[in-house]
């Protein structure tokens, strides 16, 4: 069955709004499974997944006559029909494919199956294809889903986005090691903060803001390590005291929990993940009395 033109392509999470209706998919074959004597196509597109149920043979000629595999891009038609036991509770009936481009050799990672079955050091060789495993994937989301409420919330407080330099002259942090490179004939470092010019810019807005990564040349010895990561950074003026600022962090850390518990459920369920509750007023200690904790709980005396 060749493919309608002029049929609506959506996108994947939008299937249930449109029951009765054939519609247009386009993105990745996720995979193809035979239960008994039913085939499912399953389709990726970037925001989550879909079945067709092929009841006929010729249905399927694209994928079996070019040997596809899966990642192949194709384009996927059908009429969305209700099916609770389905993904999302609906799939496509009457399904056309189409391909866009093949894939014709075995992929080095299955990403097909719930876990990833291979070693850190083959996936992040073939993070092309692990990236794109559903959970991997959450976790990106997530991250963008953090960034972006982060902005919404000091955005709606008056605070002012900057983007600072991240090549400097000179370390901005005490006690940190930093990255040299060359600079036209100087020595320059990749930034550990922006710190200084933070403050610089509070001189001018008041409140600010930076979403950007930073760099610390710290050796070590394992796997996870923040050589390089993205900083969400806040600078404030004219606070009270240091309660004034851990006010104001407690309500973002609020609003990006609640974003994302409304925003990305599915995200969440994927990687697994839990959000912990905001209470109106985050406990806090004295110095002193943590030390005195650590001795407590744990044995280790750490007063100097």
């Amino acid at each position: 069955m060749s493919i309608d033109t002029t049929v609506k392509r959506i996108r994947t999470v939008e299937l249930a709004a449109h029951v009765g209706e054939r519609v247009e998919l386009q993105g990745w074959l996720h995979a193809v499974r035979r239960l008994g004597g039913v085939t499912f196509v399953i389709l990726r597109d970037g925001w989550g997944t879909a079945q067709a149920v092929v009841a006929e043979a010729g249905q399927l000629a694209p994928i079996v006559e070019g040997a596809l595999q899966p990642e192949s891009v194709i384009r996927l038609s059908g009429v969305v029909t209700a099916a609770p036991q389905a993904p999302g509770g609906v799939e496509l009936h009457q399904p056309a494919v189409e391909v866009i481009t093949p894939v014709t050799e075995p992929l080095p990672v299955l990403i097909s199956k719930k876990e990833i079955k291979a070693g850190l050091t083959t996936q992040l060789d073939h993070a092309v294809f692990v990236n794109r495993h559903p959970a991997r994937r959450a976790v990106f989301r997530l991250a963008a889903g953090v960034m972006a409420a982060f902005r919404e919330h000091l955005n709606g407080r008056a605070f002012t986005e900057i983007q600072t330099p991240k090549l400097v002259a000179s370390a901005t942090e005490s006690g940190a090691n930093v990255f040299a490179v060359e600079y036209f004939g100087q020595k320059a470092f990749l930034a550990q903060s922006p710190q200084f010019y933070k403050q610089i810019m509070v001189g001018v807005f008041e409140r600010v803001y930076e979403v950007a990564p930073v760099f610390r040349a710290e050796p070590h010895d394992t796997t996870r390590h923040i050589n390089e990561y993205v900083s969400l950074d806040v600078e404030l003026g004219f606070i009270e005291n240091h309660f004034t600022v851990m006010g104001v962090l407690r309500d973002v850390l609020a609003h990006i929990f609640a974003s994302l518990a409304a925003r990305y459920p599915a995200e969440l369920e994927l990687a697994g993940a839990s959000l912990p509750a905001v209470p109106a007023t985050i406990p806090h200690i004295h110095f002193a009395e943590a030390q005195e904790l650590i001795l407590k709980l744990h044995g280790v005396d750490v007063r100097g």
